[in-house]
C-alpha cells in the first residue's frame, strides 16, 4: 500500500472524496485519449497527465474557478476537465471533431474555454509564459483581484522568453504564479542534461520573485500549498514561482514509444510507489473516511462515464471542408493560391 498523506488536511471528507473522484476520472480519461491516438482517431501530438494529477486537481481547486486566469502548455487535458469544461467537448477536440472546444481545429494541444477563463494549451515551448504575463498585467491594469496560474514544463524553464516574462512580472508586480511542472524529463532529456542549475525554483530569485520547490505527488499537501500561495498572491498582488516536483508515468507524448532511451522500467516502477491516486486512496482507507467498496465503485463509475464520453465524441462529426479558414488567423489567401 502506498504511503498516505503525512499531514492532517484542511479538507472535509466530502472534499477528499471529490479530489479522489477528479483524479481517478482524469486518469481514466487520459488513458482513453491514449487509446484514441493508437486507434488513429486522434492526430498530431497528444500528451497525457498520468501521474501528475494533483497539479491540476489541487491547484485549480485552490483558485476562483471561472474568475482567475489559467494558461498552460500542451499537456492540457486535465486543466480543462478540472475547470469544468464539458468532457465530451474536450474529447471531441482531441479527436478533431466539430463539437470540440476549439471546433476540432486545435486538437489535444490547443484546448481553450473562455467561459472558464482557460486560455489554453500552447505548443511553442515556453512561449505562452509571455501570454500568462499579459493576463496578469490585464488583471492589474483593471484593478481586479484575479490571480493567473501559468503552468510550464521543466524544459521550458530554460527558454529566453520565460526569463523575459519573469523580469517584467517582477518589475511590474504582477499577480501571477508560475508553476514549473518538473516531471524530471524535458521530452526525453533528463533534468541534469538540460539545466546547468537543476534547482529550477531559483529561476525567480534574480527578479525578486518569491520562489520555492514543492513535492506535488501528494494531493492533500499540494492543495494546502496551493491555497497558501494563491491567497498570498491575491493579497499582495505580486508574482510567485513554484517548482512542482512530480513524475509522469507515460511517455512525453503518445508517440514516445521508446522511453528506454532516457529511463529504465525499474525507475518508472519505483516512482509508481508515489502514485498520487494510490496515496490518496491509502489515506482515505487508513483514516476511515471511505470504504474500499466505495472507492472501487468510484473507479467503475469513472470507467463507465469515460466510455460514454468517448462514444459521444466518436459519433460527432468532423468539421466541414468549407470551414477550414473559419476562426483561424492566417495571412494566407486561398484565392491566390498561397
Amino acid at each position: 500500500m502506498a504511503k498516505p498523506a503525512s499531514i492532517k488536511p484542511a479538507l472535509s471528507p466530502a472534499q477528499l472524496e471529490d479530489f479522489y473522484r477528479q483524479m481517478v476520472f482524469m486518469r481514466v480519461f487520459e488513458e482513453k485519449t491514449n487509446f484514441t491516438y493508437r486507434q488513429g482517431k486522434s492526430g498530431g501530438y497528444l500528451h497525457v497527465y498520468i501521474g501528475m494529477e494533483p497539479l491540476a486537481v489541487s491547484w485549480l481547486n485552490a483558485i476562483k474557478k471561472g474568475y482567475d486566469y489559467v494558461i498552460t502548455a500542451y499537456r492540457d487535458h486535465g486543466h480543462a476537465l478540472v475547470l469544468g469544461s464539458d468532457p465530451v467537448a474536450v474529447m471531441a477536440e482531441i479527436m478533431g471533431r466539430s463539437g470540440g472546444l476549439s471546433r476540432g481545429k486545435g486538437g489535444s494541444m490547443h484546448l481553450y474555454d473562455i467561459e472558464k477563463e482557460f486560455f489554453g494549451g500552447w505548443g511553442i515551448v515556453g512561449g505562452h509564459t509571455a501570454l500568462g504575463m499579459g493576463l496578469a498585467f490585464a488583471a492589474k491594469y483593471r484593478n481586479e483581484d484575479r490571480v493567473t496560474l501559468c503552468y510550464l514544463g521543466d524544459g521550458a524553464s530554460n527558454a529566453g522568453v520565460f526569463f523575459e516574462s519573469l523580469n517584467m512580472c517582477g518589475l511590474f508586480d504582477l499577480p501571477i504564479i508560475f508553476i514549473i511542472e518538473n516531471n524530471e524529463f524535458a521530452m526525453g532529456t533528463r533534468l541534469e542534461y538540460h539545466a546547468a542549475d537543476t534547482e529550477l525554483w531559483k529561476r525567480g530569485l534574480p527578479f525578486d520573485i518569491k520562489s520555492e520547490r514543492l513535492d506535488s505527488m501528494d494531493a492533500i499537501k499540494t492543495f494546502e500549498d496551493a491555497t497558501r500561495i494563491v491567497n498570498w498572491v491575491r493579497e499582495n498582488k505580486k508574482p510567485y514561482l513554484v517548482e512542482a516536483m512530480t513524475y509522469r508515468y507515460a511517455g512525453h507524448g503518445a508517440a514516445d514509444n521508446d522511453q528506454s532511451l532516457y529511463r529504465t522500467a525499474e525507475e518508472v516502477e519505483k516512482n509508481k510507489q508515489r502514485d498520487p491516486i494510490a496515496n490518496l486512496k491509502a489515506y482515505l482507507l487508513e483514516n476511515n473516511i471511505m470504504t474500499m467498496e466505495k472507492l472501487e465503485a468510484i473507479d467503475v463509475e469513472a470507467e463507465n462515464e469515460v466510455e460514454r464520453i468517448y462514444e459521444l465524441a466518436d459519433a460527432s462529426p468532423f468539421p466541414e471542408p468549407h470551414e477550414v479558414y473559419d476562426n483561424v488567423y492566417t495571412d494566407m489567401n486561398p484565392e491566390v493560391g498561397h
